[in-house]
């Protein structure tokens, strides 16, 4: 744990406002669901109060948020958390949020952490996010891979979707559980969105992705009320 210096006062009169918010009862919830972070380190913030305040944080208070910013890496989860929802609240530009996160995603241990993060700037420059896609999937940091995921579902999978798009996420090969969980979800989309250019990779025999990748994409594609009751007997038939 680092020790805070003067410059921390923003952030330590930050925690004290999280910990206001916090909901012992949620606290115990919340740490089922992310079990990768000791219990400990968990507010018990929830995700409605979390997200108004950070909009109000960014608002009103903007100084202490950007010290705030800088102020890693945080002592809990629930600060962890509200630094994601700041990202995208504070950044204006794609490479603003690029210099924030490359010093975030670092310090980022869960899955609900990395997939919180929204950066509405992004959209400005879909190809310069494209590239840095590509450096955080194949990025060693668990989560930095898995964050590359998530933004290439979340901002790739409608009109400017590209073929070439599935070849990045299946040639990832990582054994972490929350990885591969990103890869299935991405491909389950991919399966809904995009189906003339995404059936075929899973038609094809040799399979191209890992069997666990494989079989859950097409389970949480079955799962999808956007499926038709005969793609959903069909995605099945294409289980190994």
């Amino acid at each position: 744990m680092r020790r805070r210096t003067p410059k921390d006062g923003a952030a330590d009169r930050i925690r004290r406002e999280l910990e206001a918010l916090a909901d012992p009862a949620y606290r115990d919830f919340q740490a089922k669901l992310v079990p990768t972070v000791d219990p400990e380190r968990i507010l018990g913030v929830r995700t409605p109060a979390l997200r108004d305040y950070a909009r109000r944080l960014a608002g009103e208070r903007p100084e202490e948020a950007r010290a705030f910013l800088t102020a890693l890496p945080h002592e809990t989860y629930d600060e962890s958390n509200l630094h994601g929802e700041l990202i995208g609240r504070m950044a204006k530009t794609p490479a603003e949020a690029f210099e924030l996160l490359d010093a975030f995603l670092l310090h980022v241990d869960n899955w609900a952490t990395c997939d919180l993060i929204r950066v509405p700037a992004f959209r400005r420059d879909l190809p310069a996010v494209l590239e840095r896609i590509r450096g955080w999937v194949a990025a060693e940091p668990e989560y930095t891979t898995r964050f590359g995921v998530v933004q290439l579902m979340t901002l790739f999978l409608d009109d400017a979707f590209e073929p070439e798009h599935l070849a990045l996420v299946a040639g990832i090969d990582r054994p972490e559980y929350y990885v591969n969980m990103a890869r299935a979800w991405y491909f389950s989309f991919a399966l809904i969105k995009q189906s003339a250019a995404t059936l075929p990779l899973f038609e094809r025999r040799p399979i191209e992705l890992d069997v666990w990748t494989h079989n859950k994409a097409l389970q949480k594609a079955r799962e999808s009320r956007r499926i038709a009751p005969d793609q959903k007997a069909y995605l099945q038939s294409l289980k190994v």
